[in-house]
């Protein structure tokens, strides 16, 4: 089985570092500007070279999202932004806007372009028509099984790379081209300002008769349903090994750096582990298991991988979120009287007991000992969000180790993050 590049998404500079130091063998990240995800913290220009040379550091790929349908008032900024991109020197642009692609293809021809799946990518003759054009990869439409995605890496160059979400949210309509978000609440969602009215719940009322509610399902051509589960493929990553995809990307640019640690470091073992032995993948499959559910809020799905999914796989009642842990920070250096600095993300106190994260999938208990505030006064816990302080912990972690508190019971994903 070919080894696939793992692709973890990333909301800001602090997040693509723990992407990278968890598993990640390539970041996607968004600019200011032209992005899919307008509420994301997204990346200034010196964030981007920042975070672009710690992955190269450490022989990480970082691509950058240039994906919105673009009207005629953002063609301007567009040149300018990818004339930007062009100094700055990701390893790809995701791109979905064909005027965008042509834009790039001009002005910076030396980076790599990426189809995103905003274009919908369903077939080969899809993928050929770019890969004439000059992409170098597809991201695969959201809604092909994995019978399809093999046929379509049988009848393309075998230089042309095959990008599949196999992890997060998948949005509803065609590949992510959402129309509700616009429609109910004013907000383009492909012009990156989606306020997921997906979500929300929906009944069809035919005029004449009131009170009669008819459920939504889907047809044979697309997907038009509502409130879906999360995708995850971490218990069939025989069948992802073996399909012809290139690269494994994982959803969530909006995501925690818990979430994003987790996500990465657990498919960062399952691939490993089944390219290694079957039988050690399998004999891991709890710990994957529990690992991501420790992490995520919602039901799962396999989507289309396996066919067409029916109501039972696609649509449940719930918007109710399961979160085991609560994300306080990571240690960002280790001092000389081995406390560790953080940046506190939730508050905690003296004399709890927490849990270190290791990206090599170890999760250790501590406790508190004591805190700091960047005076060197002692505190039993910090009480402004994203205080600096100085933490002592039974075992000194080490630098990127996330700090996160057990929690127990259910709780919005609003809550906590």
């Amino acid at each position: 089985m070919k080894r696939p590049e793992l692709l973890v998404p990333a909301s800001s500079l602090e997040v693509l570092k723990v992407a990278v130091i968890y598993g990640a063998d390539a970041v996607y990240i968004g600019g200011e500007a032209f992005g899919l995800r307008a509420k994301a913290k997204n990346f200034s220009k010196e964030d981007m070279c920042e975070g672009i040379k710690f992955a190269h550091d450490h022989g990480v790929k970082v691509y950058v999202t240039v994906n919105i349908l673009a009207h005629n008032r953002d063609l301007e900024g567009v040149r300018e932004y990818l004339q930007e991109l062009k100094e700055i020197g990701p390893d790809a642009l995701i791109i979905a806007d064909p005027g965008i692609f042509m834009y790039a293809k001009e002005i910076c021809p030396e980076i790599e372009r990426h189809i995103s799946t905003q274009a919908n990518n369903t077939n080969y003759e899809t993928y050929r028509f770019w890969y004439n054009l000059g992409a170098k990869r597809v991201v695969s439409a959201r809604e092909l099984s994995l019978e399809e995605i093999r046929e379509i890496r049988a009848h393309i160059p075998d230089d042309m790379e095959i990008e599949t979400f196999i992890h997060g949210a998948m949005c509803i309509s065609y590949s992510g081209r959402c129309l509700l978000s616009n429609f109910m609440a004013g907000r383009d969602a492909n012009q990156g300002a989606c306020t997921h009215p997906c979500r929300w719940k929906y009944s069809v009322v035919e005029e004449k008769r009131p009170g009669e509610y008819m459920p939504v399902f889907e047809n044979e051509r697309g997907t038009f349903i509502f409130n879906s589960k999360d995708l995850c493929m971490v218990e069939h990553m025989e069948d992802i090994l073996t399909s012809g995809i290139d690269s494994l990307k994982i959803e969530g640019r909006m995501k925690t750096a818990l979430y994003v640690a987790t996500v990465a470091r657990t498919y960062r073992k399952a691939i490993d582990d089944c390219l290694e032995s079957p039988e050690k993948y399998h004999a891991n499959m709890p710990w994957y298991q529990e690992q991501i559910s420790n992490c995520t809020y919602r039901q799962f799905t396999t989507g289309f991988f396996y066919g067409k999914p029916d109501e039972n796989t696609q649509i449940y009642d719930s918007n109710t979120y399961v979160r085991e842990y609560t994300y306080l920070g990571f240690a960002e250096e280790i001092d000389e009287r081995g406390l560790a600095r953080l940046t506190q993300r939730n508050k905690f106190s003296v004399g709890e007991t927490v849990e270190i994260m290791k990206p090599d999938g170890r999760n250790i208990s501590v406790q508190v000992e004591s805190i700091y505030n960047e005076e060197g006064e002692s505190m039993e816990s910090a009480p402004h969000a994203q205080q600096r302080i100085y933490v002592k912990f039974t075992e000194t972690p080490e630098v990127f180790d996330i700090i996160r508190r057990g929690e127990i019971g259910r709780a919005s994903c609003r809550e906590r993050v």
